[in-house]
């Protein structure tokens, strides 16, 4: 039972680092184009966050259930808190040098690494098909699907006064930034209850892996708390580093970003992660103004940070199960 509690209480940390560290995915362009104050926002991102909580079926699912296969008993529990104490570690490592990874594989690469040094079974076919394909599929979607709607905004609002046009889309991110933060939920908060949901099961409390209430409840509370404490740092990368944004190509990217994140979620359940999606959004809705206004420097040392997530967390999971096990 102690050992149940120390790792939901790792989830519950990682829950928090995600949605500080991931709050500026819902609503650093909201806010660096004024159409949302700071508070505002982060009250907007945390309600999203804990509305979307409860449509994450699918993701909690293939994170609980297909990615390792962990045999009942205390050394599976190890496991699991092993691999938290990495996607955490990773976490605030990135938060600190204010850069956005992806929660996401931070977590899935824990469970890998922790999996290999403690001899469980890793299900191979479920992170090519769940994880890394979309890893790489939904950047990919997300700019060029970011650049296209710019492009359909400007060419349908060509007439209108410049002003007049930006005033609407002000308030239109207001729309478009709870979509964002309502799919942050559904991907972020079922991650978390994916691996709850695995602990219950090696630690002999279950025996199938649905879902219960409670899992959902706390999660989502959680990661709204750690939503409105808010992430300036990544919020600073987002919002102003990559591109400066205006209100049009602030909806545009939101807009594209939520819509990825739905049909990730609902339709596939593919754990995708939302930082990728809104980041490459942001990047292609700026790379219709031209190609230069793309800071790409900024825009390099982010796809560093998304390739070295998964092997990063995977080593810092497998170094924390090790030295584990050499102590007890």
């Amino acid at each position: 039972m102690l050992a149940l509690i120390v790792v939901i209480t790792l989830a519950m940390v990682f829950t928090f680092t995600n949605g500080f560290h991931d709050s500026a995915n819902a609503i650093a362009t909201s806010v660096s184009t004024r159409a949302l104050t700071m508070r505002a926002a982060l009250a907007m991102a945390a309600v999203g966050n804990l509305a979307g909580s409860f449509f994450g079926a699918k993701v909690a699912s293939t994170v609980g259930e297909g990615i390792i296969s962990l045999e009942v008993g205390p050394e599976a529990m190890l496991i699991v808190g092993c691999a938290l104490v990495g996607a955490i570690g990773w976490n605030l490592f990135t938060w600190w040098l204010g850069l956005p990874s992806s929660s996401s594989h931070a977590l899935i690469g824990g469970m890998v690494g922790a999996a290999l040094v403690g001899g469980m079974s890793v299900l191979w076919g479920g992170i090519i098909d769940k994880v890394v394909i979309p890893m790489v599929v939904s950047p990919i979607i997300g700019f060029f699907l970011g650049a296209a709607v710019m492009l359909t905004i400007l060419w349908l609002f060509r007439r209108s006064s410049p002003s007049g046009t930006s005033r609407g889309f002000r308030r239109a991110q207001t729309f478009s930034a709870a979509a964002m933060a309502f799919g942050h939920g559904m991907q972020d908060a079922a991650k978390t209850v994916g691996i709850i949901v695995l602990a219950l099961v090696v630690a002999g409390y279950q025996d199938d892996y649905s879902i219960p209430i409670w899992t959902l409840l706390l999660t989502a509370a959680v990661l709204a708390l750690g939503t409105a404490t808010g992430g300036m740092r990544i919020m600073r990368t987002l919002g102003r580093k990559i591109i400066e944004l205006d209100p049009p190509h602030g909806f545009a990217a939101e807009a594209t970003a939520a819509s990825v994140l739905y049909v990730a979620s609902v339709g596939m359940g593919a754990p995708v992660s939302t930082t990728h999606v809104i980041s490459s959004a942001i990047m292609g809705v700026g790379s219709t103004k031209r190609t230069s206004a793309v800071r790409w420097g900024v825009a390099g040392n982010m796809v560093t940070a998304w390739v070295t997530t998964f092997p990063a967390a995977a080593l810092l999971a497998a170094a924390t199960l090790a030295i584990a096990n050499l102590v007890t």
